[in-house]
C-alpha cells in the first residue's frame, strides 16, 4: 500500500472554537481503482465533522482525494484511510464519512465510518 497522503491536508483556524456545530463537505467525484480488476471506482464522499480548534482547508482536501485516482484500493480500506488521515490531520470532535460507490456489476456499496472524540469505529 502506498504512503499515507495526509501531507497534502491542510487546516485553518477555527474562529469559533467554543461552540458545537457541524460542517459538512460532499464530494461527488471520488474515484479509485478496483484492486482485483484494474477498473476505475465511483464515489461520493459526504464528511460531516465537528471541529475542535482547525477547519479542513477545501482545496488541500480535493488535492488529497484525487490522489486515489490511480490507487488500487478496496471501498472499505479507502474509506478507513481517509477517515484516519482526515482525523490525524483535523483533529474534528466528531465526524461521519459516508462513501457511497456507485453501482459495479449490479451492486451499489455504501461504507460509513465514525470517530467520536478519542475512538474510530
Amino acid at each position: 500500500m502506498s504512503p499515507s497522503f495526509c501531507d497534502v491536508l491542510e487546516t485553518f483556524e477555527n474562529q469559533f472554537p467554543n461552540r458545537d456545530y457541524t460542517i459538512e463537505i460532499r464530494c461527488p467525484e471520488f474515484t479509485s481503482v478496483c484492486p482485483k480488476t484494474g477498473q476505475p471506482d465511483f464515489g461520493v464522499l459526504t464528511f460531516i465533522y465537528t471541529p475542535d480548534t482547525k477547519c479542513v482547508e477545501l482545496k488541500s482536501l480535493k488535492v488529497y482525494l484525487q490522489q486515489f485516482r490511480n490507487e488500487g484500493i478496496f471501498y472499505e480500506n479507502a474509506t478507513n484511510r481517509i477517515l484516519d488521515d482526515f482525523v490525524a490531520v483535523v483533529q474534528p470532535r466528531r465526524v461521519v464519512l459516508i462513501a457511497e460507490f456507485s453501482a459495479r456489476g449490479g451492486i451499489t456499496t455504501t461504507v460509513t465510518v465514525s470517530f467520536e472524540g478519542g475512538a474510530t469505529s
